[in-house]
């Protein structure tokens, strides 16, 4: 058995049991522990009882649906959620975000994509964040927390998922400076997906609608068209 994910356990919510068993079989090949829910209601006290290092989660559930486990799960838990979607639009992506998803994967997906997709979601959910000389950063109403990782915009806390997070950090971290969309995509979600600059626009554009005062005009996360981002502090009222 392969012992590099010894201890790690996942849990896949679907309401079809050929991709439960599916799932299971790629997971279980590659060492991870496999809890398994064939209904949102049931999914979320799994997610209770076990708690799983992270969850597999298909959106079209009947009765609850992903988009609503996944929100209730959010009152409670912080564990890494990838929704499983036979939908591509932004729309339906942004919706997951909304709910506090952290990834997606389009069905159907390959066993090489879903692993990938798994792994680069538990190691962006268990960094930690560097802390050079200071514990705090702050730009205009935003400020993070570099010791608890929490943002707050005007002194309330907005939640953010472990990838949100760590997009922020990235930017944070280099304040006033420009990142390259190579830059972004390797360091929050892996060399893997260096050249997918629309897949970085998708979490820049739901980043901004929880942070920004107006996200249609951003004051913060800047855009420097055809090269990256940058994190400036908005000009005062």
């Amino acid at each position: 058995m392969n012992a590099l994910h010894a201890g790690q356990r996942i849990l896949v919510v679907d309401d079809d049991p050929r991709l439960i068993r599916l799932v299971r079989e790629v997971l279980t090949a590659a060492g991870y522990g496999v809890l398994t829910s064939t209904s949102g209601e049931q999914a979320i006290e799994t997610l209770a009882v076990e708690q799983p290092d992270l969850v597999l989660l298909d959106i079209m559930l009947k009765g609850v649906d992903g988009y609503d486990v996944c929100r209730r799960a959010r009152e409670f838990s912080d564990v890494p959620v990838i929704m499983l979607t036979a939908k591509v639009t932004e729309t339906d992506m942004l919706a997951g975000f909304d709910a506090g998803a952290d990834d997606y994967v389009t069905k159907p997906f390959s066993s090489k994509e879903l692993l990938a997709r798994v792994s680069a979601v538990l190691k962006r959910s268990q960094k930690t964040a560097r802390q050079p000389g200071e514990t705090r950063i702050v730009c205009g109403d935003l400020t993070i927390d570099l010791a608890r990782r929490r943002v707050s915009i005007g002194g309330t806390e907005v939640y953010l998922t472990a990838t949100e997070y760590n997009l922020l950090y990235q930017l944070a971290t280099h304040f006033n400076q420009v990142l390259l969309h190579e830059q972004l995509l390797t360091e929050v979600w892996g060399p893997e997906f260096r050249g997918d600059v629309e897949y970085l626009r998708s979490y820049v554009h739901y980043l901004r609608k929880k942070l920004e005062r107006d996200p249609a005009n951003p004051e913060m996360i800047v855009n420097i068209q055809g090269v990256g981002y940058m994190l400036t502090s908005p000009e005062p009222d």
